[in-house]
């Protein structure tokens, strides 16, 4: 058995940064308006950002804290799917569909935590395993 819950609080932690900083941008969705080019609005109309020599606007509008939040809510289900096996997901699973359930899991989870290897807290025992 292995103890995952390190990788899991990491992760946890991660997506609650993440969900603070989007709720701290107003947690509005964002839009680029049609004969405003560069500009990025919020649910109420006022201008968000203004970019207009750089074409960040539509990424920055695609990455607006409403999505983020959905997003992040997502994460958090497949994180508690995780969380209930993630003691099945070892290096040699056991060839049953609770075990390949952990093990894929487990490499989502795996590749959450990834998207953070730069975080001091970050440990490079959760890189994502790959099987043949």
């Amino acid at each position: 058995m292995t103890d995952n819950s390190d990788m899991i609080a990491f992760v946890r932690a991660r997506l609650a940064e993440e969900e603070q900083l989007a709720q701290a941008a107003g947690g509005d969705s964002w839009r680029c308006p049609t004969g405003v080019p560069g500009e990025v609005h919020d649910r109420s109309g006022a201008i968000a950002f203004t970019l207009r020599d750089h074409g960040f606007d539509q990424h920055i509008a695609f990455q607006d804290p409403a999505r983020t939040r959905r997003r992040i809510e997502t994460d958090r289900v497949l994180l508690n799917e995780y969380e209930e096996i993630a003691d099945q997901d070892t290096d040699r699973p056991e060839h049953d569909f609770s075990s390949g359930r952990a093990v894929g899991l487990g490499f989502a989870v795996r590749q959450m935590a990834a998207e953070h290897a730069g975080h001091p807290d970050y440990r490079a025992k959760w890189l994502p395993r790959f099987f043949h």
